[in-house]
């Protein structure tokens, strides 16, 4: 399976080993509105949010022009790296990461700007969601093939 990872992958499956030792819980792919979909998405001990978003490269950062629009959604913002990337492109005021597919380290804290307490609920609600989502989907694939519906209309008729 882990060749199957592509770069990126790696990278956040080793930041959610080491969120993990720090008491975070992390959710890969998080989209936290339509049009947006961050690479990490982890939460905290004490409700915290952080955004990693995850670059493999030079090239790979350098075609990201949306990420300044991610901060709205984090109290924290950093981004994941191997050892070999440049780390001056980054830009300042800004968390650093150096992680490989195994583990990593927060080698620079981002600076805080805490949501407001609404966004925070929202958010932590959609992540709790999603990732109930997901574990679900693992151990059953395909709902529904039973001909019930989860959820669906007839259900909802009862």
């Amino acid at each position: 399976m882990m060749n199957d990872l592509q770069p990126g992958q790696k990278l956040a499956r080793g930041v959610a080993r080491h969120l993990r030792q720090l008491g975070y819980v992390s959710v890969e792919e998080f989209v936290p509105e339509r049009g947006k979909r961050v690479d990490v998405m982890a939460l905290g001990p004490k409700g915290e949010l952080w955004v990693i978003e995850c670059k493999s490269s030079r090239a790979d950062f350098q075609s990201d022009a949306k990420w300044q629009g991610y901060l709205e959604w984090c109290d924290r913002y950093f981004w994941a790296v191997d050892i070999d990337f440049p780390v001056e492109l980054l830009p300042e005021g800004t968390g650093l990461i150096i992680a490989d597919a195994y583990d990593a380290e927060v080698v620079r804290m981002a600076p805080e700007a805490k949501l407001a307490p609404a966004r925070r609920k929202k958010m932590i609600q959609k992540f709790a969601t999603d990732a109930a989502r997901r574990l679900q989907g693992l151990r059953d694939p395909r709902p529904g093939q039973d001909g019930c519906l989860i959820g669906g209309s007839e259900a909802e008729g009862e």
